[in-house]
């Protein structure tokens, strides 16, 4: 099971969420390092351990507020060995084309940003089914989203992500039965949990209910992970980036 990282970004900086009540995030307070400045906190991270991947979550580009382009472009230009995936609220074809022209080759695609599959479907025309994420989200127990991208597992590309947003930053532990769930309705998906990891142990717990990958940010900068937890979750295989090779 791998460990990614996440940075929400919010008004040029690196901010703490919470439950997904995105008008009350604040910019974020690490103990891994002062300030909330991306370069910053992304070199904290890389710092803590050499993860290879990353995920970007804008949410000024979620709630249509300008987005962070240029930003996640130079964080992937100085960091090229590492695979940052990005939700940036992609509700259509050309919002893919506009990130993969700045230079990210890795995208998520956040189903409460959908209304239809058209977006997912560009997306795996545009980069291939290893560079595509979809994030199946949910909020208080209810799908965020088109149905058919939570019912449909034949739709899934590769990576799913479970995002459970009443979890995010809250420390009441991740969504396990869910993640379980998920995994069992399409055998072979990388299922990635994301929201609520605590510690070492709900890095046990998630690797024991079928996450092949888990989104990980407050346990990271209050340093409840620490790097010899993180290191013993560390696979072989990166997370992205060979199957970017690969093309």
């Amino acid at each position: 099971m791998d460990i990614v990282p996440v940075i929400d970004l919010l008004g040029g900086q690196v901010v703490h969420a919470k439950r997904g009540e995105r008008e009350r995030y604040r910019p974020i307070e690490s103990a891994l390092t002062a300030g909330s400045a991306p370069q910053d906190i992304v070199a904290a991270l890389l710092a803590l351990q050499p993860f290879r991947a990353c995920y970007v979550a804008d949410l000024d580009a979620i709630r249509g507020n300008g987005d962070h382009r240029a930003t996640v472009a130079d964080l992937q230009a100085r960091w090229p060995e590492v695979a940052f995936w990005v939700d940036a609220g992609l509700a259509t074809p050309d919002d893919c084309r506009r990130w993969l022209d700045a230079g990210i080759l890795h995208l998520v695609i956040g189903s409460e940003s959908q209304t239809d599959g058209t977006t997912l479907e560009a997306a795996l025309a545009l980069t291939g089914k290893d560079r595509v994420a979809l994030s199946l989200d949910i909020r208080q127990g209810k799908p965020l989203g088109p149905a058919t991208l939570h019912e449909d597992a034949a739709c899934w590309p590769a990576r799913v992500i479970a995002m459970t947003l009443d979890r995010v930053g809250s420390g009441e532990g991740p969504d396990l039965d869910r993640i379980a769930a998920l995994a069992a309705r399409r055998p072979g998906v990388r299922v990635w949990g994301a929201g609520g990891v605590r510690d070492a142990a709900d890095l046990d717990a998630l690797a024991a209910h079928g996450a092949d990958a888990v989104l990980v940010a407050s346990a990271l900068h209050d340093r409840r992970l620490d790097a010899g937890t993180l290191a013993r979750f560390v696979s072989g295989q990166p997370v992205g980036r060979q199957e970017a090779a690969n093309g």
